[in-house]
């Protein structure tokens, strides 16, 4: 990997000029080439278009227009863009069907269909013709393509500068969307505008059309490579923007090179994008030879105390990894059948302005008053294991020179699985640059964003290395999702979003649309360590005052609408030990499964979600809603048929509220099957968890 040096440029000044230049040269399409590939099905469908030598593409789904002419192309540093003079060499089509098993997941079995259209493009009239590949792949439900640079005489090393990739829109779709190139990375409220409104966004990017379609833009497969964030450039048309290194450059790459995928879903309904797995169908198979130790868990932890003020991750009398308290956890977790017990703050380096910085941390170098060696062994004795953190604050090289010792601290002591932290604001990724490539005069540390090439490298090292030592990982401040768990599956979950860490004393509350907006958008990328659970709602337990905007029937029904393998129990032990009722479904739902169907979706109003588990004819739902409260009633035809359940109801109680009632809730029980339509009653921020507990079916009598 070669570094750029040059002074960093605004990455919105490069979209704004280069998309002027393009657009001052885009031809009259006199002479155009066209290639067409559908979906399966034939609904969808992708026209491909050299139009006077410039690559183009348009996507139309039941005829009516989704994303019109759309440029395509990259701009490389010191070589001519592979924007246009092209010609085409090849075309190569096929067709894929087949079904896979995840080593875990929201279903067993995924189905991969799809046809493809592999369009080979050549430079003309140049003495050293360049070929650049565009590669679509067309689902039933979405569409994928990706550029590829073969092996080949004039094009070796190379540096994208950016991607001229297009979305023009047929319609000023409404759209759901968070900040790029912002303070805290994801970590944003949802807000809701049309295309012609945006600026700079993340993906996923949901959106609706005002024929009432949906749309889910993103990536996949994001490997050695800049992530793609979304630039409005006018009208209705939103353009690729990669995240820069601090020169300027998006990619420094070698041929051959891919780049991630760029997904557009499609729905008629908002539930049809969370039920789609067009983004892990892009993803290579799963790369490890032996899963057995990949095994989804639920977990307690030394975490939640923190963001209320009763204990610090610094050392000190409130400091909250010690042996005395963490032993209290273990025995906790021992007590109610909890696999883990996450432990923030056990090792040196908190004290002081870490965040951002992170150089003092020292991930084998226990703090005093944690002892690591008897509190592994008691664990394991117990029958659960520590959940290791690795928090770095941003100072990746410090924590890349530990990483091997680090992990091999964990894995002789049997931690299983390690939640990592990157907590630094805006270009704060210091990364020191190569001794040859600048003066000695000059600083030789530089910042780079979270999301870059450099950051993609960074975390897919870090995972590769966990998966070595057999060890799952739990990533916060990530990278966003794109389907790489697919691949590795022991990158079972990360953060990306806000999370219930926002609902505690300093974090200002996430509001009440929030919760159920979430799996519209971020989740859509992947599984979410969202950390639910919260039973102390009103403040009124240990610690300040916190008012969480929920109900706890809510809090118990994210476990199934928000999908995590590795699911956290956030509150205080004392609190789930003043609702054992409540706390039963908890310790009940599993965190992996063998089927998923979306009963209700209104995109941040309300949203139900079924799920069966993978080790027993047992289903779960659950639903929450808005500030507004509901009654919405559940077909139950997802059970299997002739079979009766016996449905375990938490709900809302009458009186409950988020705001004047939220901790009040019922246990009801009634016997149910696929025939049962059950209504469900949600109070303002409220919700409902029910556990199908299915009994013998006619077959088995």
């Amino acid at each position: 990997m070669k570094y750029a040096t040059k002074a960093f440029r605004s990455p919105t000044a490069l979209v704004l000029l280069a998309g002027l230049a393009l657009r001052a040269s885009l031809p009259l399409f006199s002479h155009a080439q066209t290639e067409t590939v559908s979906s399966p099905d034939g609904t969808i469908s992708v026209v491909f278009e050299l139009a006077d030598s410039v690559p183009t593409y348009a996507v139309s789904r039941a005829g009516v227009a989704i994303i019109e002419r759309s440029r395509l192309g990259v701009v490389l540093r010191n070589a001519a863009p592979l924007t246009s003079g092209f010609s085409v060499a090849g075309v190569a089509r096929s067709e894929h069907n087949d079904v896979w098993e995840q080593v875990w997941g929201e279903t067993a079995q995924i189905r991969d269909h799809h046809r493809e259209m592999r369009i080979t493009l050549e430079e003309t009239g140049v003495q050293n013709p360049r070929t650049m590949v565009l590669r679509f792949r067309v689902f039933d439900d979405g569409v994928g393509f990706r550029y590829e640079w073969p092996s080949q005489p004039y094009l070796d090393e190379f540096v994208v500068e950016e991607e001229v990739t297009e979305f023009s829109f047929a319609q000023d779709n409404t759209s759901w969307w968070i900040p790029a190139f912002e303070h805290q990375r994801y970590e944003y409220l949802y807000a809701r505008d049309p295309v012609s409104r945006l600026g700079r966004v993340h993906t996923p990017l949901t959106m609706v059309t005002p024929d009432g379609l949906y749309l889910s833009l993103h990536e996949a497969a994001l490997t050695d490579y800049a992530s793609m964030a979304l630039q409005h450039t006018g009208g209705t048309t939103l353009r690729a923007e990669l995240v820069p290194w601090s020169d300027g450059a998006a990619v420094f790459a070698e041929a051959p090179h891919v780049s991630p995928w760029r997904t557009i879903q499609i729905a008629d309904e908002p539930g049809e994008l969370i039920a789609s797995y067009l983004v892990l169908n892009l993803n290579e198979p799963n790369k490890l030879d032996d899963t057995s130790w990949i095994q989804p868990g639920k977990y307690v932890g030394v975490w939640w105390e923190m963001h209320l003020g009763i204990s610090s991750w610094g050392s000190g009398e409130t400091h909250g990894a010690t042996t005395e308290n963490v032993k209290r956890y273990i025995d906790f977790a021992a007590a109610h059948g909890f696999d883990g017990v996450l432990v923030e703050g056990w090792n040196t380096g908190w004290d002081g302005d870490w965040a951002g910085d992170g150089e003092d941390f020292s991930f084998t170098e226990a703090h005093p008053d944690f002892d690591m060696e008897y509190l592994s062994r008691y664990a394991g004795e117990r029958g659960v294991y520590i959940i290791g953190h690795h928090e770095n604050g941003g100072g990746v090289e410090n924590y890349a020179r530990q990483l091997e010792g680090a992990l091999d601290y964990y894995a002789q002591r049997g931690v299983r699985a390690v939640k990592s932290g990157y907590v630094e604001w805006g270009q704060d990724i210091k990364r020191t640059l190569p001794a040859n490539t600048v003066p000695t005069s000059q600083q030789r540390r530089v910042g780079e964003w979270h999301h870059g090439q450099f950051m993609v490298e960074h975390y897919r090292h870090v995972l590769q290395r966990m998966a070595d030592h057999k060890i799952m990982l739990n990533v916060h401040e990530p990278i966003k999702p794109t389907g790489i768990r697919r691949t590795y599956p022991n990158m079972m979950t990360r953060e990306g979003a806000r999370g219930q860490e926002y609902n505690s004393t300093w974090g200002g509350g996430n509001g009440l649309d929030h919760n159920v907006t979430l799996p519209f958008t971020r989740l859509l990328a992947g599984p979410m360590d969202f950390t639910p659970g919260t039973f102390d709602l009103d403040g009124e337990g240990p610690g300040p005052q916190n008012a969480v905007e929920s109900t706890l029937a809510h809090q118990l029904a994210l476990y199934v609408v928000m999908y995590s393998p590795l699911q956290m129990a956030s509150d205080l032990p004392e609190n789930y030990e003043s609702h054992p009722e409540a706390f039963q479904f908890i310790k009940d739902v599993p965190v992996d499964w063998s089927d998923t169907r979306v009963v209700h979706a209104r995109i941040g109003d309300f949203v139900t979600i079924a799920r069966k588990d993978r080790n027993s004819e047992d289903w779960y739902l659950g639903g929450i809603t808005d500030g507004q409260p509901r009654t919405l009633v559940a077909s139950l035809d997802f059970l299997d048929a002739g079979r009766t359940y016996t449905a375990e109801i938490y709900a809302d109680a009458v009186d409950a509220n988020w705001e004047t009632n939220p901790e009040a809730y019922t246990i009801a029980r009634q016997t149910v099957d696929a025939s049962t339509a059950l209504p469900m009653k949600l109070a303002p921020g409220g919700g409902i968890a029910v556990r199908f507990v299915a009994t013998a079916n006619e077959a088995e009598e």
